[in-house]
C-alpha cells in the first residue's frame, strides 16, 4: 500500500491511469457495461462503487481544461428515465477535488459505445446504477 494513494486504487488502475497521457479517455463502467465488446483494454474493479472511485482517481488525475465537456455519461434510451441521484453522487465525488468542474456532457447511447471503442481503457465496476457510465478525459498535470 501506497502513502496519499486510496486501497481502492488497485496496483493495475494506478499502472493505467500513469500510461495514459493528455486528451486519453477513461470509462468507468457499471457492472452491466459491455466493456470488453467495445474495448480491448478493460480493468475489472468489481465491487467498487464509481462515486468512491472518482473520489480515489481525482486526486491524482487531472481533468482536461482545454475542453468543454472533460466529463460526460450516456444519455437515456428514448421512452427511458435518468435518476437524477446518479449523476448528483458523481458530481458531489467530483466536485471534493474538482469544485469548478464543467457540467457532465450527456451523449446518445451509440456515440457512447464509439467513444468507449477510442477510450484508452474500460474499467468494469460493481456499480448497479442504470445510466451509471461516465467518461473521464484526461488533462495536463500542473507544473
Amino acid at each position: 500500500m501506497l502513502k496519499g494513494i486510496s486501497p481502492l486504487i488497485s496496483p493495475a488502475l494506478l499502472e493505467l491511469l500513469a500510461r495514459m497521457g493528455h486528451g486519453d479517455e477513461i470509462v468507468l463502467a457499471d457492472a452491466h457495461f459491455p466493456g470488453e465488446t467495445f474495448n480491448h483494454r478493460v480493468l475489472r474493479a468489481d465491487g467498487l462503487r464509481i462515486p468512491d472511485l472518482l473520489e480515489a482517481i481525482l486526486p491524482l488525475f487531472e481533468l482536461d481544461q482545454y475542453v468543454a465537456h472533460p466529463l460526460a455519461m450516456m444519455a437515456a434510451v428514448p421512452g427511458d428515465q435518468l435518476d437524477p441521484a446518479v449523476e448528483e453522487s458523481y458530481i458531489k465525488s467530483i466536485r471534493k477535488t474538482n469544485p469548478g468542474v464543467a457540467p457532465i456532457e450527456r451523449v446518445e447511447r451509440f456515440a457512447f459505445y464509439e467513444r468507449t471503442r477510442s477510450a484508452f481503457a474500460v474499467v468494469m465496476t460493481g456499480e448497479t446504477a442504470k445510466y451509471g457510465n461516465i467518461i473521464l478525459k484526461k488533462g495536463v498535470t500542473p507544473v
